[in-house]
């Protein structure tokens, strides 16, 4: 109850928030009727509880309603945000690119790729480039393709530099391809 009655306190005469989608009365109007429901609900009777419950659906909603309306005026700015009583959440961060190393196969010409495994992938794209980092994506190869955060390649040309990049196919969709890394072919 504290955060709903702190929340309506912030937002009387805010500037910022002149004219709230939700009237303040209404918001009140709700938290009252809440507070009403959970003493009412103290004595464990399963309809006291439910009339509770439906009271706090209501009011999360109308909460909701007070959230967004504050998100669109405040325009990301912290300061005001939290001027209303409600507190800044951070935006999701985008997925980060899978990290890519090359070490030595087990015989000579071969090369064993590692990228850093990506949860809830569904397979990893492999790619390489033969001699010079390529300037267009048309200039790499796709390799192969794997359910799992490795690969091995053999018969590759000793003494060679090869580039290599991966990149993870999920149920959210492909991603970037890793910072190209490069190694020479022992």
């Amino acid at each position: 109850m504290f955060f709903y009655r702190n929340v309506i306190e912030k937002l009387t005469d805010n500037p910022a928030f002149p004219n709230p989608d939700v009237t303040l009365s209404d918001a009140k109007a709700a938290v009252d009727a809440l507070e009403v429901a959970y003493v009412g609900a103290r004595d464990g009777g399963h309809t006291a509880i439910s009339n509770m419950h439906d009271h706090e659906v209501a009011t999360d909603r109308l909460f909701s309603l007070l959230a967004a309306y504050v998100d669109r005026l405040a325009a990301g700015d912290e300061t005001t945000i939290l001027s209303s009583g409600f507190d800044e959440t951070k935006q999701p961060t985008p997925r980060e690119k899978p990290t890519l190393a090359a070490s030595d196969g087990p015989v000579s010409g071969s090369i064993k790729l590692t990228a850093k495994a990506v949860y809830n992938a569904g397979a990893y794209i492999w790619q390489s480039a033969k001699d010079t980092l390529p300037i267009t994506e048309g200039e790499w190869v796709t390799i192969g393709h794997s359910t799992q955060a490795n690969y091995e390649l053999t018969g590759l040309t000793v003494m060679s530099k090869y580039y290599f990049r991966v990149a993870v196919i999920a149920p959210e969709g492909t991603t970037d391809f890793s910072a190209p890394i490069e190694k020479i072919v022992l």
